[in-house]
């Protein structure tokens, strides 16, 4: 199977019509917490890098060994292990205190330095004169708990990102596991913050999602996917940001979404009450399709109450403005899923 046209862009005037003038191909895959698809569009099985949402489960090693509980982590804390997030206080002061309990500085993170994104998404400037660090990269959070895992094990923390390493071996033992696809068919790749990354068929993807939403519910993992799910969906601020879209997702979903976007055009839902995992990758990588997709494919699962609906209305068809802020055209989904419907 392949990608389908997913998502268009449009020109036009409004007394006129619009015209499509782009398209962006795609796939979604909706199953079950066993597993079994469900709907979809394109190719479910679509070899897709994971990206962000990989980060709940490369902190799986750290909540299997207990780490949060022998740290002294806080649910705070634990949603920032699975963050992409935005920089802002709250943010930096949470990844200091996750540093400060293991006994490590910023210096020990080796995510890189970036500017934080809350610039980019409060369209609000950086100070002249600011000098980044990684606590302000939106991986310090992962990278903190990448550290964690190691203080506890009692292994180096230098290059905690390289492959060989005692941390990524095990990160990438307890994915194939849980993922149900053995080590050697993940292909890896870098990540933009130094750490492996692995690609995994757009169908797992969603079984991850489905499996987290389940929390303490899961069969095989219980215990530690209740811990990352309730940590995610009670501060839904802490993995992401303001005016981000996994904590507009997630606060729109009233506790019963995790949600947790990728590099690259990839988002990845779980929604509990529904029983049901949702992965969308947007074939050329573009963000700008991404959004109206999801919230595609939310409303064609029954999943968008009125309520839902007015909180998410930015998602749903976005108008594309020019320099003056003239509308100059729309972002619009252009598919239907397949398989039967479910209300959730």
């Amino acid at each position: 199977m392949q990608a389908i046209p997913l998502v268009a862009t449009t020109r036009g005037y409004p007394d006129s019509g619009n015209v499509i003038e782009n398209v962006h191909w795609g796939s979604v895959a909706v199953v079950d917490t066993c597993g079994r698809l469900l709907w979809s569009a394109g190719d479910p099985d679509y070899p897709t890098f994971t990206r962000s949402a990989l980060k709940p489960f490369q902190a799986l090693p750290f909540i299997l060994s207990d780490g949060p509980a022998r740290f002294g982590l806080t649910q705070d804390e634990v949603a920032l292990l699975c963050a992409s997030h935005s920089g802002e206080d709250i943010h930096l002061e949470g990844v200091r205190a996750i540093l400060d309990k293991i006994g490590l500085e910023p210096g020990h993170l080796e995510c890189g330095c970036a500017q934080p994104l809350h610039y980019e998404f409060t369209g609000t400037k950086p100070p002249q004169d600011a000098q980044w660090t990684p606590l302000h990269h939106n991986c310090s959070g992962k990278h903190s708990g990448f550290l964690a895992w190691c203080r506890l094990h009692d292994v180096p923390t230098a290059d905690y990102v390289e492959r060989g390493h005692p941390l990524q071996q095990a990160i990438r033992a307890t994915l194939a596991d849980t993922a149900g696809v053995p080590a050697d068919a993940m292909p890896t790749g870098i990540d933009g913050c130094s750490a492996p990354n692995y690609a995994l068929p757009l169908s797992r993807l969603a079984h991850l999602y489905a499996r987290l939403a389940h929390g303490p519910n899961d069969p095989q993992l219980g215990s530690a996917m209740g811990v990352l799910c309730d940590a995610m969906t009670a501060r839904p601020d802490m993995v992401s940001g303001q005016e981000r879209t996994d904590l507009h997702w997630m606060t729109a979903g009233g506790g019963d979404w995790v949600a947790k976007i990728g590099a690259d055009a990839v988002q990845a839902i779980g929604v509990r009450s529904a029983g049901i995992g949702i992965a969308i990758k947007i074939a050329d990588g573009n963000s700008r399709a991404l959004h109206p997709a999801v919230y595609a494919v939310l409303d064609q699962l029954g999943l968008l109450d009125a309520g839902r609906k007015a909180a998410l209305e930015r998602y749903r068809q976005p108008a594309i403005k020019n320099a003056r802020g003239a509308v100059a055209g729309d972002i619009r989904p252009i598919f239907t899923l397949e398989g039967r419907p479910v209300k959730g």
